[in-house]
């Protein structure tokens, strides 16, 4: 029987897909400038696989967060002033702590919870409710993407203070995984910010080539990538069924200030690691690049936000006495 010329992606449909249709074009179009030879010279490139004797990390930390609006709300202005629209937001970020190869289970190292009222007008009241408070946070014009860009300012902040403070206290030789790119968080040291889903093809068409090539547990070179702001990064692939040409391909980024032997021994500590933690695919619609603790953490913060519901008729109730 002749197979049918498809091939499914492996991420449930509900969510997008792991990779843009538009990631798997060639890169002219694209404004990233690229350092190709980090590692190795841009016509060698081939899949890496971590040199034996590699150490995985003692511990690993895995940092996330999560966001959600509870209500629309309308700011009153200053008299003769019209309202400006805002969010009441609640925004959570934790840190899971996980040892590599060891018989210790992952365990919850840190969480915390903040709520806060996103406007435009400089003189808004924070929201005081009977379940919980909003604080005031001023945003740039108040149009909806602005409020939803201060909303994961202030959450990537949250996830940086935690990370620096959580370190701080317990003084272990770690590295940090952050979902998601690492902007914001570059000063962090050891850590790597760690992409699920592809927008953009960042690679010329012949380095692009390794990528569908590499098999689990292998990861392509190191290239340095600067677009608005400056990091290194590779490509990761993760144990996975489908045949799909970027099922399981995750992005990795690093510091822009790592020199080229620091940044490939990074690389091939996480690539080492990331394969044991990898999503199942009847467990969750994003294996396997929704990390096991990542989506474990998710869950667990999402139930820390509180019930949407109560949230909502307590902000209502509240406005109604302002």
């Amino acid at each position: 029987m002749r197979r049918p010329g498809f091939t499914v992606d492996p991420w449930d449909p509900g969510y997008a897909a792991a990779v843009a249709v538009e990631a798997m074009a060639e890169l002219e179009g694209s404004s990233a400038e690229l350092d190709l030879e980090v590692e190795v010279p841009a016509d060698q490139w081939r899949p890496i696989t971590p040199a034996p004797g590699t150490a995985a990390p003692k511990v690993l930390l895995i940092a996330d967060g999560v966001r959600r609006i509870d209500a629309r709300v309308w700011v009153d202005g200053a008299p003769g002033e019209m309202p400006a629209a805002g969010i009441a937001a609640s925004y959570a970020a934790g840190i899971v702590r996980c040892v590599p190869g060891g018989d210790t289970p992952a365990s919850l190292a840190a969480v915390e919870v903040r709520r806060a009222l996103f406007s435009s007008a400089p003189s808004a009241p924070e929201a005081a409710t009977d379940l919980a408070v909003y604080q005031a946070e001023q945003s740039g014009d108040g149009g909806l993407d602005d409020l939803s860009l201060a909303l994961q300012r202030r959450l990537t902040e949250l996830e940086v203070t935690l990370a620096i403070n959580y370190r701080a206290e317990s003084g272990e030789d770690d590295l940090l995984l952050v979902d998601g790119p690492l902007r914001g968080r570059t000063h962090l040291p050891r850590t790597v910010g760690y992409v699920k889903t592809h927008h953009t093809s960042y690679l010329p068409k012949p380095q692009a080539a390794v990528v569908p090539a590499l098999t689990s547990g292998q990861r392509t070179p190191v290239f340095r990538m600067g677009t608005s702001w400056q990091r290194h990064a590779w490509y990761v692939k993760l144990p996975v069924r489908s045949q799909a040409p970027w099922a399981g391909i995750a992005r990795c980024e690093a510091g822009a200030d790592l020199s080229g032997p620091e940044v490939a021994a990074l690389a091939d500590a996480i690539t080492l690691v990331l394969p044991s933690l990898a999503g199942v695919d009847y467990k969750d619609p994003r294996a396997p690049q929704n990390l096991v603790p990542i989506g474990g953490l998710e869950k667990l913060l999402r139930h820390h936000l509180g019930d949407p519901g109560l949230l909502y008729r307590a902000l209502r109730s509240a406005a109604t006495r302002s």
